[in-house]
């Protein structure tokens, strides 16, 4: 239930020494009346359906040794390797309410956890026994372990899913900071209600336009006040003109009221995930390390996004050639569609593509489509002018099966699985002129799928968001970063498919 929202907040008030007493009563009381914290009943959730998923898997694991004709081990063997996961999982911080977390994440942290234990318990029982079947049972127990609890966690996150897009959940959130980064905020967790977050007010005594329709009150209410009738549960630290110690003095009396805080650091477009907290001489410091494109991680990339694309093109043979057939019999030759596109430090190359669409004039990337779509901040894509798809080729499109093709320009070395997608040489020369940041995507070579991609930013989309994330993606690649994206784009299209 929405709380009542009084239309003027009450202001600060001095507090006189004399009723310091009187005071502290009145904040426990003000304490008392704020809403127990959600994160507190999902971590109760979560450890509870991992606390059973991880029995499940146990039994299972012993009646489908039996079932086969293997030993079971001792019911002690058998019970610590559930309690050592849950101890593990509990380090790696799986039951801290954690913004923004996905399914994914949430399986690497589940396979790392169950995968140490299994080692573990399996280390021990060598030294303590001398069972030649402990290593096969401990690889039974961490196989049940891995797929009953990712199982369990899956059900978690599809419940919250729905839940928050349909806007009856997430925390409450206060926005500290009124300005463009403050509506920013506001914007994209609008945009994404599944984050958990649900923006309610700004607080700001010197805001911009406000418009993101939501209240902006000044920094002079009361926030006990604040925090009570709006329900605040977590507020976000952005950019203000107050001071730092008002910051100081508000942020420590959120955390006395119960509320959760996040704080957006200064130069946030530039810091990577990687980044280390350090106390030197007594003051916190935080050191970045972004991935080097130039370093031995990409050269490794490459290499495997060869040998992966020519396993690919032997598996995906049969398709490629049925595609082959069809556009073939529906659109005749050419079978490929073939434009120039940018890639690695600038250079220019031949992007293929199966064709889906009839012959008709070409539309290459032109001075105006440049300059509309840099004043718009929509990026160009998707089908432009007259729409020439045949009922094949809109199939193609849908399946992304028209993309199959590009497995080649990987084998030639021209692009990668994954990064950011490449432009047309006509819209590139614009863009770098004026999209902050734009060539920087040059720095490594362009992919098939790619972290904006997987985030919607596909065909006619932000400029300046796609631009952001490909960035993102260049300066934290990581192996695991790549699996995930594969595995966001296959759902992707089956999602898309099935619509």
């Amino acid at each position: 239930m929405e709380p009542s929202i009084p239309s003027t907040p009450p202001p600060a008030t001095a507090e006189p020494a004399a009723a310091h007493e009187s005071l502290r009563f009145d904040l426990r009381e003000r304490l008392l009346r704020v809403p127990r914290p959600a994160r507190v009943r999902a971590s109760e959730r979560d450890l509870a359906v991992d606390l059973f998923m991880l029995g499940f898997a146990t039994g299972a694991a012993a009646v489908s040794a039996s079932a086969s004709g293997v030993p079971t081990a001792d019911i002690g063997w058998l019970v610590a390797l559930p309690a050592l996961v849950l101890v593990l999982l509990g380090a790696q911080g799986i039951y801290t309410r954690r913004i923004g977390s996905t399914y994914l994440d949430d399986v690497r942290i589940v396979v790392a956890a169950t995968v140490v234990a299994a080692i573990a318990v399996t280390f021990v029982r060598a030294l303590l026994t001398h069972e030649a079947e402990a290593a096969s049972q401990a690889v039974r127990g961490w196989l049940f372990a891995v797929a009953f609890v990712s199982a369990g966690r899956g059900g978690l996150h599809l419940g919250d899913l729905h839940v928050r897009r349909r806007g009856s959940a997430g925390r409450r959130t206060l926005i500290v900071g009124a300005g463009r980064v403050g509506h920013l905020i506001v914007r994209r967790l609008s945009a994404k209600p599944e984050t958990g977050l649900k923006p309610v007010c700004f607080l700001d005594d010197n805001p911009i336009e406000n418009g993101a329709g939501l209240p902006i009150l000044s920094r002079e209410s009361d926030v006990a006040w604040l925090v009570r009738e709006y329900g605040i549960e977590h507020a976000i630290l952005s950019f203000s003109s107050s001071s730092h110690e008002a910051d100081l003095a508000l942020s420590r009396r959120l955390r006395q009221l119960g509320v959760s805080i996040s704080v957006v650091p200064r130069l946030f477009e530039d810091i990577p995930d990687r980044v280390v907290l350090d106390r030197v001489v007594g003051l916190p410091m935080v050191s970045t390390y972004p991935t080097n494109p130039r370093g031995w991680h990409f050269t490794l990339k490459y290499g495997m996004d060869r040998v992966l694309a020519f396993i690919a093109v032997t598996l995906l043979s049969p398709i490629l050639l049925a595609t082959s057939v069809g556009i073939l019999l529906t659109l005749g030759r050419p079978i490929l569609f073939r434009q120039t596109r940018v890639r690695l430090d600038g250079q220019e190359f031949e992007m293929l593509k199966f064709r889906t669409m009839r012959v008709g004039s070409a539309t290459p990337g032109s001075a105006s489509s440049a300059e509309q779509a840099i004043l718009g901040d929509v990026a160009p894509g998707g089908v432009e002018g007259p729409d020439r798809r045949t009922r094949f080729g809109s199939f193609l499109r849908r399946t992304s099966l028209d993309e199959l093709p590009q497995l080649f320009n990987v084998l030639r070395g021209e692009m990668s699985l994954v990064g950011p997608r490449p432009e047309r040489d006509g819209y590139v020369h614009w863009f770098e002129r004026s999209i902050p940041r734009y060539s920087d995507r040059h720095r490594v070579k362009p992919g098939i799928t790619g972290w904006s991609q997987v985030h919607g930013l596909r065909g006619k989309t932000s400029l300046m968001d796609r631009v952001e994330w490909d960035n993102y993606y260049i300066e934290n690649w990581s192996l695991w970063l790549d699996i995930k994206i594969v595995l966001l784009t296959i759902a992707a299209v089956v999602r898309d498919r099935s619509e």
